[in-house]
């Protein structure tokens, strides 16, 4: 593709043919798909591969990480509400 000097990627002659006949083959207008639910059945196996893969969490790691998330979500809570009176006392004492 490159003329540069040193360049590893040549394209293949056969690749330029296959291509140019691509290119000669096609017509203009609406053309006819075949639906095929091969790709769709590939992806499905997939998938379930990867869950396969994965470690779930025991029952007692479920709720340990359950309570974590709960207690760090209340002192979130608590943190904005002591900032947002904060805010709201410093402005009713700037704009009185």
């Amino acid at each position: 593709m490159t003329d540069a000097v040193g360049s590893i990627d040549m394209p293949d002659s056969d690749d330029e043919v296959a291509e140019q006949q691509k290119r000669k083959s096609r017509k203009g207008g609406k053309r006819e798909r075949k639906v095929s639910l091969g790709p769709l059945a590939l992806f499905y196996r997939q998938i379930i591969a990867e869950l396969r893969k994965v470690v779930w969490p025991t029952r007692s790691q479920l709720s340990t990480y359950t309570t974590v998330v709960i207690v760090f979500v209340v002192i979130m809570i608590g943190l904005v509400t002591v900032m947002d009176y904060g805010f709201q006392e410093a402005v009713k004492y700037v704009f009185g």
